[in-house]
């Protein structure tokens, strides 16, 4: 079983943007999964309007690289793609209602995102975006 999803990468002074949602104690790369036939970029601009609050430029979007992984509370069998983009933004960065709360990440940071998403980490660390 495949969960794909689409992410956002924003770097900012060597953190990187993560969100927490309602009811759930981890946080991830903000983004989310695929609707039915959507594209990667339609994926994530509906993904972060929800979420943050803020329209992405698909224009502007670059594909960083995917990564797959299984992880702890996941179906067995089940494996996470993470298709993750930056993009330029317009609008105030602000968690939405399906939010509980936005935090900025360094690399210590990466115990408490899910694994798919700490080779995201891994990979941004060594190419020294990420503090």
């Amino acid at each position: 079983m495949l969960i794909d999803t689409v992410a956002w990468v924003r770097i900012e002074g060597g953190r990187i943007l993560c969100a927490r949602p309602r009811g759930k104690d981890v946080f991830y790369v903000p983004g989310g999964k695929r609707e039915g036939t959507e594209s990667d970029l339609e994926t994530l601009v509906r993904e972060i309007e929800e979420e943050l609050t803020v329209h992405l430029a698909p224009d502007t979007a670059v594909h960083l690289g995917t990564y797959e992984a299984t992880g702890p509370g996941l179906p067995d069998g089940a494996v996470v793609r993470m298709s993750c983009y930056t993009a330029e933004y317009r609008g105030t960065l602000a968690p939405s209602s399906e939010i509980e709360e936005t935090a900025w990440f360094s690399y210590a940071d990466r115990p408490l995102v899910p694994p798919v998403d700490q080779l995201l980490f891994d990979d941004l660390r060594a190419s020294g975006e990420l503090a």
